[in-house]
């Protein structure tokens, strides 16, 4: 994925939906990988941009909360690929880490090899937990969304 933003655009002073709409009409240009760099003092923008990542499989970060209440959004274009379908879910939104992996563990040790578990969390310490995770067991992360700023969907793959 790329850090380095192909396109920068500066959406403050405008109100929402306009700076998700400017952002949606360049990322559908855009070239899978590709990022935009969009700037909006809206304070909606962020529930915006979520909400329509969620919807068309992009990415996108908060990259930097600028001076004057303007954050900069990292929007990464997806493949458009919708994530695979999980033959057990697992929600651990509001427990903090080293939860939501040990619950996954117990959970994908009752697992059998090719299925996937789909891992809800919103502590900030998983996305790192699950990357060292797979380098270091039978899994394979097949896919991260973050649903909403700092909540993640991961869906793990037992080899």
């Amino acid at each position: 994925m790329s850090t380095k933003p192909t396109v920068t655009l500066d959406m403050s002073g405008l109100s929402c939906p306009a700076p998700l709409i400017g952002a949606k009409k360049i990322v559908d240009d855009m070239s899978a990988g590709q990022s935009l760099l969009l700037v909006s003092d809206c304070p909606g923008t962020s529930d915006d941009l979520f909400a329509w990542a969620r919807q068309t499989r992009n990415d996108v970060a908060v990259k930097d909360k600028m001076g004057d209440g303007r954050t900069a959004y990292l929007i990464t274009r997806g493949s458009g690929a919708a994530s695979p379908k999980p033959n057990v879910s697992l929600d651990m939104r509001g427990t903090s880490c080293p939860g939501p992996i040990l619950e996954a563990k117990k959970m994908l040790d009752d697992m059998q090899s090719g299925e996937i578990l789909l891992l809800v969390s919103n502590c900030p310490g998983t996305p790192a937990d699950i990357d060292a995770w797979v380098k270091n067991t039978a899994l394979e992360l097949v896919s991260r969304v973050e649903i909403a700023r700092g909540s993640y969907e991961f869906y793990l793959r037992k080899k």
